[in-house]
């Protein structure tokens, strides 16, 4: 039998609406200002932890194969089915931001809206959707 933590998984799910209002608000009014870039840093790297942190939950408590690397753990959550195909590409697109937005924050163009941030309120929620929905069909037994 497996041990999931749900617990821990719903409290990650559950920053998603935030994190999506917040790069909605920033897409609709961007101007370039300094703290709309970085309110637009923070969205960000919160998404992508929010995205990893859930994955390894999943992996660790359904004993999936182990993750080398952040990207890796998005590809292991694809390939069992956590959430529709359409969504891997994009999820993988902001996972591999969590470099240049946590060691090279330094050169991080901060006046100009990241091509994910319109996108990524419904990228998230759907992700958020497939979660909940994988864990209660993995755990209904």
């Amino acid at each position: 039998m497996y041990y999931v933590n749900v617990e821990q998984i719903r409290q990650r799910l559950e920053a998603i609406p935030e994190i999506a209002n917040t790069l909605t608000l920033l897409a609709e009014g961007w101007s370039g200002s300094l703290l709309e870039g970085m309110a637009q840093e923070r969205a960000l790297h919160l998404a992508i932890e929010t995205v990893t942190d859930v994955g390894s939950f999943l992996i660790d408590g359904f004993i999936m194969r182990d993750a080398s690397s952040y990207e890796d753990l998005v590809d292991i959550i694809a390939e069992e089915h956590v959430f529709a195909k359409e969504l891997h590409e994009p999820l993988m697109a902001l996972v591999k931001l969590r470099k240049p937005l946590v060691q090279y924050y330094y050169e991080w163009p901060r006046t100009s809206l990241h091509e994910l941030s319109p996108v990524l309120p419904q990228l998230l929620s759907r992700f958020r959707a497939a979660v909940e929905q994988y864990l209660e069909r993995e755990l209904k037994a």
